[in-house]
Protein backbone atom coordinates (compact mmCIF):
# COMPACT_ATOMS: atom_id res chain seq x y z
CA UNK A 1 0.00 0.00 0.00
CA UNK A 2 1.10 3.51 -1.12
CA UNK A 3 0.15 7.31 0.40
CA UNK A 4 -0.55 9.78 -1.90
CA UNK A 5 -1.28 13.34 -0.50
CA UNK A 6 -4.10 14.86 -1.25
CA UNK A 7 -5.01 17.55 1.08
CA UNK A 8 -1.72 19.31 3.28
CA UNK A 9 -2.02 19.92 6.93
CA UNK A 10 -1.42 24.07 5.92
CA UNK A 11 -4.73 23.62 4.03
CA UNK A 12 -6.58 21.57 6.30
CA UNK A 13 -6.05 24.56 9.29
CA UNK A 14 -6.86 27.18 6.79
CA UNK A 15 -10.35 25.90 6.30
CA UNK A 16 -11.01 24.75 9.50
CA UNK A 17 -10.59 28.56 10.74
CA UNK A 18 -12.94 29.65 7.56
CA UNK A 19 -15.15 26.70 9.11
CA UNK A 20 -14.95 28.13 12.73
CA UNK A 21 -16.02 31.57 11.97
CA UNK A 22 -18.96 30.65 9.62
CA UNK A 23 -20.07 28.82 12.80
CA UNK A 24 -19.65 31.49 15.53
CA UNK A 25 -21.71 34.17 13.07
CA UNK A 26 -24.51 31.00 12.44
CA UNK A 27 -24.65 30.44 16.13
CA UNK A 28 -24.30 33.67 18.45
CA UNK A 29 -25.98 32.75 21.36
CA UNK A 30 -27.77 29.95 22.90
CA UNK A 31 -26.30 26.39 23.60
CA UNK A 32 -24.68 24.58 21.04
CA UNK A 33 -23.40 21.23 21.27
CA UNK A 34 -20.42 19.93 19.17
CA UNK A 35 -21.23 15.99 19.00
CA UNK A 36 -18.22 14.37 17.33
CA UNK A 37 -18.16 11.18 15.60
CA UNK A 38 -15.55 8.56 16.83
CA UNK A 39 -13.16 7.74 16.08
CA UNK A 40 -12.23 9.55 13.16
CA UNK A 41 -13.62 13.38 13.61
CA UNK A 42 -11.25 14.19 16.89
CA UNK A 43 -8.80 15.56 15.11
CA UNK A 44 -11.40 17.82 13.23
CA UNK A 45 -13.17 18.62 16.32
CA UNK A 46 -10.31 19.50 18.15
CA UNK A 47 -9.15 22.33 15.88
CA UNK A 48 -12.84 23.07 14.87
CA UNK A 49 -13.77 23.53 18.34
CA UNK A 50 -10.74 25.96 18.81
CA UNK A 51 -12.02 28.32 15.81
CA UNK A 52 -15.51 28.53 16.93
CA UNK A 53 -14.96 31.89 19.26
CA UNK A 54 -17.66 31.25 21.41
CA UNK A 55 -18.76 28.36 23.98
CA UNK A 56 -20.00 25.19 23.15
CA UNK A 57 -20.63 22.15 25.11
CA UNK A 58 -18.79 18.97 23.08
CA UNK A 59 -19.76 15.21 23.41
CA UNK A 60 -19.00 12.27 21.43
CA UNK A 61 -20.69 8.94 19.75
CA UNK A 62 -19.26 6.54 18.14
CA UNK A 63 -20.83 4.60 15.22
CA UNK A 64 -19.99 1.37 13.10
CA UNK A 65 -20.73 1.08 9.60
CA UNK A 66 -17.33 0.04 8.46
CA UNK A 67 -15.51 -2.75 10.40
CA UNK A 68 -12.13 -3.48 9.31
CA UNK A 69 -13.83 -3.10 5.54
CA UNK A 70 -13.12 -0.19 2.78
CA UNK A 71 -16.80 0.11 2.16
CA UNK A 72 -19.91 0.75 4.37
CA UNK A 73 -21.79 -2.56 4.84
CA UNK A 74 -24.80 -0.52 5.07
CA UNK A 75 -25.68 -1.30 8.90
CA UNK A 76 -25.27 1.24 11.38
CA UNK A 77 -24.59 0.71 15.11
CA UNK A 78 -24.29 3.19 17.86
CA UNK A 79 -21.12 1.65 19.93
CA UNK A 80 -21.28 4.85 22.36
CA UNK A 81 -23.79 7.18 22.67
CA UNK A 82 -24.58 10.46 24.09
CA UNK A 83 -24.04 11.10 28.29
CA UNK A 84 -26.09 14.56 27.73
CA UNK A 85 -29.80 15.83 26.59
CA UNK A 86 -29.72 17.74 23.78
CA UNK A 87 -33.47 18.65 24.10
CA UNK A 88 -33.53 22.32 22.73
CA UNK A 89 -30.28 23.17 21.96
CA UNK A 90 -28.24 23.91 18.72
CA UNK A 91 -26.95 20.70 17.37
CA UNK A 92 -23.52 20.44 15.07
CA UNK A 93 -22.71 17.42 14.24
CA UNK A 94 -18.63 16.76 13.34
CA UNK A 95 -17.88 13.99 10.88
CA UNK A 96 -14.57 13.06 9.51
CA UNK A 97 -16.33 12.37 5.95
CA UNK A 98 -19.47 11.39 4.44
CA UNK A 99 -19.54 9.27 2.13
CA UNK A 100 -22.53 6.89 1.33
CA UNK A 101 -24.39 9.25 3.38
CA UNK A 102 -26.28 6.19 5.29
CA UNK A 103 -24.25 6.87 8.53
CA UNK A 104 -25.54 10.54 8.96
CA UNK A 105 -29.05 10.60 7.40
CA UNK A 106 -29.65 7.23 10.50
CA UNK A 107 -27.98 9.61 12.80
CA UNK A 108 -29.55 12.97 12.03
CA UNK A 109 -33.10 11.31 12.45
CA UNK A 110 -32.23 9.73 15.62
CA UNK A 111 -30.66 12.83 17.27
CA UNK A 112 -34.04 14.99 15.89
CA UNK A 113 -36.25 12.46 18.11
CA UNK A 114 -34.40 13.89 21.16
CA UNK A 115 -35.91 17.57 20.58
CA UNK A 116 -32.70 19.50 20.13
CA UNK A 117 -33.64 23.29 18.57
CA UNK A 118 -31.53 22.33 15.52
CA UNK A 119 -29.55 19.97 14.02
CA UNK A 120 -26.56 20.32 11.29
CA UNK A 121 -23.76 18.60 10.00
CA UNK A 122 -20.07 19.82 9.39
CA UNK A 123 -18.14 17.63 7.50
CA UNK A 124 -13.99 17.76 7.02
CA UNK A 125 -14.55 15.76 3.65
CA UNK A 126 -17.46 15.36 1.41
CA UNK A 127 -17.16 12.51 -1.37
CA UNK A 128 -20.58 13.27 -3.29
CA UNK A 129 -19.86 10.77 -6.06
CA UNK A 130 -20.75 7.91 -3.52
CA UNK A 131 -23.49 8.95 -1.68
CA UNK A 132 -26.80 6.76 -1.49
CA UNK A 133 -28.79 8.57 1.03
CA UNK A 134 -29.76 12.28 0.76
CA UNK A 135 -27.82 14.26 3.82
CA UNK A 136 -28.01 18.27 4.12
CA UNK A 137 -24.48 19.47 5.38
CA UNK A 138 -24.33 22.74 6.66
CA UNK A 139 -20.25 23.05 6.19
CA UNK A 140 -17.95 20.86 4.14
CA UNK A 141 -14.25 21.35 4.04
CA UNK A 142 -13.54 19.49 0.88
CA UNK A 143 -15.29 17.69 -1.70
CA UNK A 144 -12.91 14.90 -2.84
CA UNK A 145 -13.10 12.83 -5.32
CA UNK A 146 -14.25 8.78 -4.63
CA UNK A 147 -10.59 7.68 -3.41
CA UNK A 148 -10.28 5.80 0.03
CA UNK A 149 -8.53 8.19 2.16
CA UNK A 150 -6.58 8.05 5.34
CA UNK A 151 -5.26 10.68 7.87
CA UNK A 152 -5.57 13.34 10.46
CA UNK A 153 -8.53 11.32 11.72
CA UNK A 154 -9.34 9.28 9.22
CA UNK A 155 -8.10 5.36 9.17
CA UNK A 156 -7.84 2.18 7.79
CA UNK A 157 -7.54 -0.73 10.14
CA UNK A 158 -6.95 1.69 12.50
CA UNK A 159 -3.85 2.59 10.69
CA UNK A 160 -2.59 6.22 9.48
CA UNK A 161 -5.14 8.31 11.50
CA UNK A 162 -2.38 10.15 12.90
CA UNK A 163 -0.93 11.41 9.95
CA UNK A 164 -1.14 15.42 9.77
CA UNK A 165 -2.34 15.32 5.51
CA UNK A 166 -4.90 13.76 4.46
CA UNK A 167 -4.01 11.22 1.49
CA UNK A 168 -4.97 8.34 -0.40
CA UNK A 169 -4.49 5.25 0.10
CA UNK A 170 -3.29 3.17 -2.75
CA UNK A 171 -3.72 -0.38 -1.93
CA UNK A 172 -2.46 -1.94 -5.09
CA UNK A 173 0.95 -0.61 -4.37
Amino acid sequence: MSLRPLISEEKLQSRIVEIGAQITADYPDGTLYLICILKGACFFLADLARAVKRDAFIDFMAISSYGKERTSSGEVKIVKDLDISLEGADVLIVEDIIDSGITLSYLTALLKTRNPKSVRVAALLDKPDRRLRHVDVAYVGFHIPDEFVVGYGLDFAEKYRNLRDVCILDPDD
